[in-house]
């Protein structure tokens, strides 16, 4: 009895050892899980399920071939791919889940979710994230020409790597109080979540009771998977190929 999840790999064309990592860890590893959780960026930047990206249609039959083995696979949306639909979700044989989804995981009360909106602190990233969660801006947005909308990411993305250069950690970070107002809201005990890039697992007490917070690791440099098992949950680390 296993179940994975997994986050912040941020595939692109540009770094196709994180795309084999992760195709033989679909192929492998996966196929064995109870089900397997994606809590979002899995890939860099994400423009609208009519983009003709290779990258994505082999990703969605790697993806698809889990629950075709009955494996069940869910994906929660990330800032970078916050604008994946159906259409794909139903070629990748994907859930879509909200954020924050609650599970029952082997009995424990459960909360997944990418984790950026715990990051209270980041007023001008949660005032972008309110807008760009405006209905009509994404259907608008994705009613633009494929090559307008490439050239907006591509901005976006320039003014995100600017902005997170001078930004400090603890803004980049959660908030502790975000946290635990989530966890009491919810009657959770476990929360997972990613999106900060900082693996690790947090154990505190919440209303006199002992919770933890486990944040899941990015695939920049290694494959980064928690691996849960009824009483137990490890951070393990995958490594990336040498191409």
């Amino acid at each position: 009895m296993t179940t994975l999840f997994i986050s912040d790999i941020h595939l692109t064309a540009e770094r196709p050892d994180m795309t084999a990592a992760l195709l033989a860890f679909l192929q492998g590893e996966a196929r064995q899980a109870d089900a397997l959780y994606v809590l979002g960026d899995l890939f860099e930047f994400w423009i609208g399920d009519d983009d003709p990206n290779p990258l994505h249609q082999e990703l969605a039959e790697a993806f698809a071939a889990l629950p075709r083995a009955g494996v069940p696979l869910y994906f929660v949306h990330g800032n970078r791919d916050f604008l994946l639909g159906q259409a794909y979700a139903r070629r990748a044989g994907m859930t879509l889940l909200s954020d924050p989804t609650l599970i029952n995981l082997y009995g424990e009360r459960t909360l997944v979710m990418h984790g950026d909106s715990l990051c209270t602190l980041d007023a001008a990233y949660q005032r972008f994230r309110r807008i760009t969660g405006w209905p009509w801006l994404r259907w608008l947005f994705l009613r633009l020409p494929l090559t307008r909308r490439q050239r907006i990411a591509k901005k976006l993305r320039g003014n995100s790597q600017k902005e997170s250069a001078y930004k400090s950690q603890a803004i980049m970070d959660v908030t502790q109080d975000a946290v635990e107002a989530l966890m009491r809201e919810q009657g959770a005990t476990l929360l997972i979540h990613g999106h900060t890039h900082r693996p690790a697992t947090h154990d505190f007490t919440l209303d006199g009771q002992a919770v933890r917070r486990i944040v899941l690791g990015d695939w920049f440099e290694q494959g980064s998977v928690l691996v849960c098992r009824p009483g137990e949950a490890h951070l393990e680390r995958r490594p990336l190929p040498s191409l």
